[in-house]
């Protein structure tokens, strides 16, 4: 296992294993937001389920690393990241789905919060991109129908949540347009599903200001 990195002035020894966590971090001024480029260690993230890891990634950003997660035989596996919590956030990442015969996914969990959350996620293996609400099982809110993001290549994700109006974007193109008010804040996290092997890069987490 390599190191994670994040584009601030933090840097720490990350640990792997079932309940991986990444040491302290320094405060930051939440107004201005925060990104992780996952090339240079990073503390205060908490796997939830899963195994993740910094590995060399063809095409990664920078330094050619990014955060892949490679279980493959839980339900889902979430990662959630320091910072927060947050109640009007936009929040954006490059994914790009490996491999998964199951499932091929990628999501960006939002409003995270006693394992309770939203998650907006994208899958290689199917023609839709979804808003879903966790809590003590997955639920789905909404979704639409679209091409199906092609495996082994790069993605971008974004939402926007504010109040109760909640946004999602896949490349760009919004999709996800919807009102739900059952989680009102939390902390971010990425999401992948099943036998999902996925790799993450350029995290960006901007709080919203609604004056």
């Amino acid at each position: 296992m390599t190191t994670l990195s994040r584009r601030e002035t933090i840097t720490a020894a990350a640990a792997l294993g079932g309940s991986m966590a990444f040491g302290e971090r320094r405060p930051w001024a939440a107004e201005s937001g925060v990104s992780f480029d996952f090339t240079r260690p990073i503390e205060g993230w908490e796997t939830v389920t899963g195994k993740w890891a910094i590995e060399e990634v063809p095409s990664a950003s920078q330094g050619g690393r990014a955060l892949v997660q490679h279980a493959t035989n839980n339900a889902f596996n979430v990662i959630v990241a320091p910072g927060g919590p947050y109640t009007d956030v936009d929040v954006s990442v490059r994914f790009k789905p490996i491999s998964g015969s199951e499932d091929a996914s990628g999501g960006i969990v939002f409003r995270f919060s006693d394992g309770r959350y939203y998650v907006i996620r994208a899958n290689a293996l199917e023609d839709n991109f979804n808003l879903y609400y966790y809590d003590r099982g997955r639920r789905q809110i909404t979704g639409v129908r679209m091409k199906a993001p092609a495996l082994g290549q790069w993605h971008k994700l974004r939402v926007t949540a504010e109040g109760d109006h909640i946004k999602g974007w896949l490349n760009d193109q919004l999709l996800i347009d919807h009102h739900d008010s059952r989680f009102t804040s939390g902390r971010i996290g990425l999401w992948t599903k099943a036998d999902s092997i996925t790799a993450f890069d350029d995290l960006v987490v901007r709080p919203i200001d609604r004056g």
